[in-house]
């Protein structure tokens, strides 16, 4: 199952080790954002089908705030953090959060229980590193 995947992410090696991950798995990387603004624009130009939203961007802690705004406009978030605190009591219309540092397979079997849960197919768990929110 492939999918149009928004990276919000500022830091440039992490957003590009993703990419080259996504890729790899078959999916399509629809942009890379390092602030809440520009990953607005992208997602009301263009469908973006998950995004993966880092909570400190370049433009401060807006992440929390950015992806509570996509879930409402349909897109499927996960959050990606090295703070999993800030966010620890759930976000409206969010999956869950991967805390950072991770690696290849964890992003890999969050990105496919993501996209499963927004196809509507059934899944029996999800991966252990995905915090998920109630």
């Amino acid at each position: 199952m492939t999918a149009r995947i928004l990276i919000i992410e500022d830091e440039a090696l992490v957003a590009m080790e993703l990419r080259f991950v996504l890729e790899d798995l078959g999916h399509e990387v629809a942009a890379v954002a390092s602030e809440a603004s520009t990953a607005r624009t992208i997602v009301s130009e263009s469908d973006v089908d998950l995004a993966l939203v880092d909570i400190h961007l370049s433009d401060g802690p807006t992440g929390v705030e950015l992806g509570r705004d996509l879930a409402a406009q349909g897109v499927t978030v996960l959050y990606m953090t090295a703070n999993p605190g800030m966010v620890r009591n759930g976000i409206a219309g969010t999956i869950g959060v991967l805390s950072k540092p991770t690696d290849e397979r964890a992003v890999q079997a969050a990105v496919d229980y993501a996209l499963r849960r927004r196809n509507g197919q059934p899944v029996l768990f999800a991966p252990p590193e995905l915090q998920l929110f109630a």
